[in-house]
């Protein structure tokens, strides 16, 4: 299975949902799950915020390797799960990719984070505080506790 995250600079939320999730699938044993992000907007080999990078060294996973992605050089065809921080960001991947519309959805809305679906996006934690990035991080990683959790229902049922 192939999972990308979108966001618009891939120097955050992407950035860290998809570094975050590869610990967790690491961490669960969890095999045969590729995690790849890009931003709708990002310029190709931006490095993540320092703020990004602190946040991140809380939860043991250092981000400062990775560099941003623009979704026009992204493998986004290859994907199995699209999974954007706000509904924006999935508006603007079904805008460039519309055959794809059956694989992208807010990380909120595909793990069903809020049952009436009120609050669908991730916000943007640039130019903010540690603290804010701290409180964006907190709902990432609920969201792929949440996701971990489809991944292995499915990898039963199949």
């Amino acid at each position: 299975m192939n999972i990308m995250f979108v966001c618009t600079g891939n120097i955050c939320r992407s950035a860290m949902a998809h570094k975050l999730l590869e610990k967790k699938l690491k961490d669960e044993k969890l095999k045969n799950v590729n995690v790849y992000s890009c931003g709708i907007f990002a310029e190709d080999g931006d490095r993540p915020t320092i703020n990004a990078e602190e946040a991140m060294e809380e939860y043991g996973v250092d981000i400062k390797s990775h560099r941003a992605t623009n979704i026009q050089n992204s493998k986004i065809e290859a994907m199995d799960l699209i999974l954007c921080a706000t509904k924006s960001h999935k508006n603007s991947v079904l805008q460039i990719k519309p055959d794809l519309a059956d694989k992208v959805f807010t990380m909120k809305e595909y793990v069903k984070y809020d049952a009436n679906n009120i609050d669908v996006d991730i916000k943007d934690p640039w130019g903010y505080d540690l603290e804010t990035y701290r409180a964006c991080l907190a709902q990432i990683d609920r969201c792929l506790d949440l996701l971990i959790n489809k991944i292995k229902e499915d990898n039963i049922e199949k």
